[in-house]
C-alpha cells in the first residue's frame, strides 16, 4: 500500500510538518527556546511522534507492596487479613477489595504475575539487585538498572526531549537505593541516568536563574565545548568522557522542554481525572512525557513498608494506587498510546504471609507484578500461590525472566549485548534467559 505523503503542507499548522522534518526543526526550536514544545501539543504531531516509537513507564512500589492486599489476596485464611476479595473482568480470578477499578480492566489491557521470585528482603541492597535484573552489585562490571536500558534501547539519537526521567513521591529511599543515583546507568554511560524529580512535578533546574542571561548562558557552553574539545584530543576512545560530554550537549534542549511537565496546559477536566494526589499529577506529567516522546518514566510510589498496621497503611495506598493506574491506562488507550507503551508494575519484595504482633507484614522474596498495553497479551493470570501464599505453588518468574519478558514485549532483544567498560560483551539479560511466552502477544 502507498501511503499519502505528508511532507506537503494542506493549509493547516498542525499538517505542516512531517515526521522527519519536525524532528529537526523542533531540534532547532528546542536548542534556542521553547517553540518546538509547543508543537508537540497538536493531535497530528502527537500521532507523528506515536507512530513507530515504543515507551515504558515503570509504577515502582517503594518499600515492598503487599500482594496479599493487591493481586493475590487469601480471603478466609490464617493469611489473608480482614479485606475480602472481589471478581474480575477475568473469569475466575478475584484480586483484593481495595482494587475495583483494575479488576473490571485486566481483559482490557492488563496481565498479572502473580510468581515472581525475587531471592530478596532487603530494601536497598535488595532495589539494587532486583532492579538491575538479580545481577550481583559488586565488581568491575556496574550493571545498569532496568530504566537506563530501556532508555537506552527506546531513545531517538537526535531527540532533545530527556531519555530517562523518575519522579518521587517520598524521600524515603532516595536517593541512597542504588548507591548515589536511584538509576544508575552503569556501564552504558551517564547519558542514560534518570532526571530525578523529587516531591514535584518538574526539574528544579530546568530554567535559568534570574541572574543569569540567555545569552550569558549560551556563551558559557560554547566556551565549555571549546575547552572540552581540547581537552579530549588524545582521549577520543575514553567512553566516560564521550558519554559526559553528550549529556552536556544536550542541556539547552533538556532545559527548553519544561513545558511538557507543566500539567497547566491540560483541560481542567483531565487534571481533574488524575485527581489532586502528587502521585496522581506526576502519573500525568508521565502521560505527557511519553506523548511528547520521552523513551522511560519511572513513577516511584512509596512508603510501602508496612511491618506495623499494615491493613491501614494498604487500605490508604492501594485505592490510590488502583485509581490513578486505571486513569493513566484508560487515558494512554484513549489516546492511541497504550499499543506503543508497556505500563509496569512491581517493588522491591513482597510482604510476609504471616501478620506479626503489630498488624504489619514483613519482608517476604516473593511477590505480584503487572504487565500493560504494549506487546502484552491482556486478560492473562501466570502463576500460582499455595493456599496460604507461602510459596510458589506454579509457574515460577525469576527477575531475569521478568525483565526478559518486558524487553521482549517492546521489541527488544533479551540478549542483545553491549560493550562493558573492560570490552567485554555483557546481554540485557543473562545468557539462556527465556521470557514469559504466556503473557506476550
Amino acid at each position: 500500500m502507498i501511503r499519502p505523503s505528508r511532507g506537503h503542507y494542506c493549509g493547516s499548522a498542525e499538517h505542516l510538518l512531517n515526521r522527519r522534518a519536525f524532528l529537526g526543526t523542533a531540534t532547532g526550536a528546542l536548542l534556542s527556546g521553547t517553540a518546538g514544545l509547543n508543537m508537540l501539543g497538536t493531535p497530528a504531531i502527537a500521532a507523528e511522534m506515536k507512530e513507530d516509537h515504543k515507551h515504558a513507564i515503570l509504577i515502582f512500589l517503594g518499600g515492598g507492596a503487599s500482594q496479599f492486599e493487591t493481586w493475590d489476596p487469601k480471603p478466609g485464611r490464617p493469611t489473608g487479613g480482614p479485606f475480602v476479595s472481589i471478581p474480575t473482568s477475568v473469569p475466575g480470578y478475584h484480586v483484593s477489595e481495595l482494587m475495583p477499578e483494575m479488576a473490571k480492566r485486566l481483559t482490557r489491557h492488563t496481565a498479572v504475575i502473580r510468581s515472581v521470585d525475587t531471592g530478596n528482603v532487603d530494601h536497598a541492597a535488595g532495589a539494587r539487585v532486583v532492579l538491575r535484573g538479580s545481577r550481583p552489585e559488586n565488581g568491575a562490571v556496574k550493571y545498569p538498572t532496568l530504566g537506563a536500558m530501556l532508555a537506552r534501547e527506546l531513545a531517538r539519537r537526535d531527540s532533545t526531549v530527556p531519555d530517562h526521567v523518575a519522579l518521587w513521591t517520598a524521600t524515603v529511599g532516595f536517593p541512597g537505593m542504588l548507591n548515589d543515583s536511584p538509576d544508575a546507568a552503569g556501564y552504558l554511560g551517564s547519558r542514560w541516568d534518570a532526571i530525578n524529580i523529587l516531591r514535584a512535578l518538574s526539574p528544579a533546574g530546568n530554567k535559568l536563574p534570574e541572574s543569569l542571561a540567555d545569552l550569558d548562558h549560551k556563551e558559557r557552553g560554547e566556551l565549555r565545548d571549546l575547552l572540552s574539545r581540547q581537552f579530549s584530543r588524545g582521549r577520543e576512545r575514553d567512553a566516560t568522557l564521550a558519554s559526559h560530554n553528550d549529556a552536556y550537549s544536550r542541556v539547552r534542549g533538556l532545559m527548553a522542554s519544561d513545558r511538557i511537565f507543566d500539567i497547566s496546559r491540560e483541560p481542567q477536566q483531565v487534571r481533574d481525572r488524575y485527581g489532586p494526589t502528587l502521585f496522581g499529577q506526576q502519573a500525568l506529567v508521565a502521560r505527557r512525557l511519553v506523548e511528547a516522546g520521552v523513551p522511560f518514566v519511572r513513577l516511584n510510589r512509596g512508603w510501602w513498608d508496612s511491618h506495623g498496621e499494615n491493613f491501614d497503611i494498604h487500605q490508604e495506598l492501594v485505592p490510590e494506587l488502583d485509581y490513578v493506574l486505571s486513569v493513566l491506562l484508560d487515558d494512554l488507550e484513549q489516546r492511541g498510546l497504550l499499543q506503543d507503551t508497556l505500563v509496569i508494575t512491581f517493588s522491591e519484595m513482597g510482604r510476609t504471609p504471616e501478620i506479626n504482633n503489630l498488624r504489619g507484614r514483613d519482608h517476604f522474596p516473593r511477590m505480584s507484578a503487572t504487565l500493560s498495553g504494549c506487546g502484552i497479551k491482556p486478560g492473562v493470570v501466570h502463576g500460582k500461590t499455595d493456599a496460604d501464599g507461602k510459596d510458589i505453588a506454579e509457574g515460577r518468574v525469576k527477575v531475569p525472566q521478568f525483565f526478559a519478558t518486558i524487553f521482549q514485549a517492546l521489541g527488544i532483544d533479551p540478549q542483545k549485548e553491549y560493550p562493558a567498560h573492560d570490552g567485554r560483551p555483557v546481554p540485557l539479560t543473562d545468557y539462556k534467559t527465556e521470557p514469559v511466552a504466556e503473557v506476550l502477544a
